[in-house]
């Protein structure tokens, strides 16, 4: 079963992770900005071919989950490192407000439909963590989900974390590497970029008045993350707190831990048999005859 890869940024699986402790920031040994996006870019030449590897080996799925609290970059990270896998090869969903068919079931299903079969990169722009995160900050959710037990006690949140762990570690036992991305974005960083939303005509669009009410919460927002990312992160299933404050330096990371887990599987295109081989060159003879 899949490991998790080194990086300074993996949150440790026994429960120690402090995001009081957690950088938003680059070191100061970091490279420029024109550093990372060279490294991006020889990265996302060597995710292309990763990426076809996975495919022709087709033992193994890769879910990339992304989450942050809003402004941290996610989208414009997901655009980046996966701008030069081949399109076949990958797919995106983004996770928002559930509907009611989604409601009519349990909080696993909707995500669960959208798995990545093996050979494929899936990405989860928000996922089913926004079960322990939105929906534990806001408990009033809980009334749409027509459970039959409603009350929002610390063990509540406790069996949806474990409900979590036991699907990751199902995926991770049947061939779905399962790496995740929390984007540590500072609450100062985040208020410099709602007020470029607001300042510069072209990101009108990004911003949304909600957003700003959800800042509110932001004391809500980071204990919920710590208490998941302590409960959730494992060996088989890792999150990575990415410094979120400098964009090119946490696209630049996330590449890296994509590139360096994809290799670790040691993926190797199929290899043919002696009968198979000669089948194949009564094939090349009949071709050249052609010509």
């Amino acid at each position: 079963m899949f490991e998790a890869v080194s990086s300074p940024y993996l949150v440790p699986f026994d429960g120690a992770f402090r995001i009081k402790k957690a950088p938003t920031a680059p070191p100061p040994k970091a490279p420029g900005k024109k550093a990372c996006k060279e490294g991006l870019q020889d990265l996302v030449d060597q995710l292309d071919e990763l990426q076809r590897l996975l495919y022709a080996h087709d033992n193994h799925a890769l879910l990339l989950v992304f989450q942050a609290m809003d402004a941290a970059g996610k989208d414009s990270t997901i655009r980046a490192v996966m701008s030069g896998v081949n399109p076949a090869g990958c797919q995106v969903f983004s996770f928002k407000q559930p509907s009611t068919e989604e409601l009519d079931h349990d909080f696993l299903w909707r995500t669960v439909r959208c798995l990545p079969e093996r050979g494929r990169i899936g990405i989860f722009n928000r996922s089913y963590y926004e079960e322990v995160l939105v929906v534990r900050v806001h408990p009033e959710y809980l009334g749409a989900q027509k459970l039959p037990d409603r009350n929002p006690t610390e063990t509540f949140w406790q069996e949806r974390c474990a409900s979590i762990g036991d699907h990751e570690r199902h995926l991770a036992l049947n061939g779905t590497v399962v790496v995740k991305f929390w984007l540590n974005v500072s609450e100062e960083e985040q208020r410099r970029r709602f007020l470029s939303r607001l300042d510069e005509p072209h990101k009108h669009w990004k911003f949304a008045p909600a957003d700003v009410e959800e800042r509110r919460h932001w004391k809500a927002y980071m204990d919920a993350y710590e208490a998941v990312l302590n409960a959730t992160s494992r060996p088989w299933a890792p999150w990575y707190a990415i410094p979120a404050d400098d964009k090119p330096f946490m696209r630049l990371c996330v590449a890296e831990i994509v590139v360096q887990t994809l290799k670790s599987l040691g993926l190797a295109y199929p290899k043919i048999g002696k009968r198979q081989r000669d089948r194949f060159e009564t094939m090349r003879l009949e071709l050249e005859k052609e010509g």
